[in-house]
């Protein structure tokens, strides 16, 4: 534990250093929900509905910076420390080297955490933002949704051959789920068409079951996103273990 709590310090400063993350998991999710806030206010999402556009969107919002550190900080660093031969390092010291990999999974979780208790604080305070439904089912929906985009990060990292490579795959992931799936420019709005298509992506189906929790929606309506993240977890998380490559 005392090795994991040092080498998460050193990491995290590391990370902050780098202001990538702290620009796209912490600031950029701020400035959608601010400028969704401005735009709509308190408007009801639409006609004869009994929540604001803010509230619709909110799940989604919150949802950037777990994509942000799941499937494009994850594969980058874990690919990165393979080809400058951390990982193969670690494999001869007392330290295990899976520390190094949870210690990222820490790293990224604890910048989903602080941005979605920032989106709350600033949701609450300057526009009225209220959680219509549980707040413990939307917590569990953001940890599934956390695992099962993390699940994907590990996977890319694990068996891109460089950080190149990692790249250019997470890249591909990354960016056409940022802006289709409903994190930054609102499902409800993407053409009918369209959604047939954006409804492939993992983070889509994770923003219907956040979206649901936060209006108070039955499970019942949910259910096929929840499966659908389960089973991205369980075969990524397996692809990981198995096809994990240490150097």
């Amino acid at each position: 534990m005392k090795s994991f709590i040092t080498m998460l310090k050193t990491e995290l400063k590391l990370s902050l250093r780098g202001m990538d993350m702290f620009i796209f998991a912490l600031c950029m999710p701020i400035v959608v929900l601010v400028a969704i806030g401005i735009i709509y206010g308190n408007k009801a999402a639409f006609e004869g509905a009994n929540y604001t556009f803010l509230e619709q969107s909110f799940g989604a919002i919150t949802s950037i910076s777990i994509c942000a550190g799941g499937v494009m900080g994850l594969p980058l660093v874990v690919s990165d420390y393979r080809s400058k031969h951390i990982l193969k390092r670690f494999k001869v010291t007392p330290v295990d080297p899976i520390i190094i990999l949870l210690v990222q999974v820490t790293i990224y979780a604890l910048y989903a955490l602080v941005s979605m208790i920032s989106l709350f604080l600033v949701g609450k305070l300057f526009f009225k933002f209220n959680m219509q439904g549980n707040i413990l089912n939307f917590v569990l929906g953001w940890l599934l949704v956390m695992i099962s985009m993390f699940s994907i990060g590990i996977m890319v990292g694990g068996i891109s051959k460089d950080s190149k490579i990692a790249g250019v795959i997470a890249s591909i992931l990354y960016f056409p789920m940022l802006i289709f799936s409903g994190a930054t420019i609102p499902y409800e709005v993407i053409p009918n068409l369209m959604k047939n298509i954006v409804d492939v992506f993992p983070l889509t189906q994770g923003i219907k079951i956040l979206k649901a929790a936060v209006l108070g929606q039955a499970v019942e309506n949910i259910i096929i996103p929840i499966l659908m993240m389960l089973i991205i977890a369980t075969i990524c998380s397996i692809v990981a273990v198995k096809c994990f490559k240490w150097e």
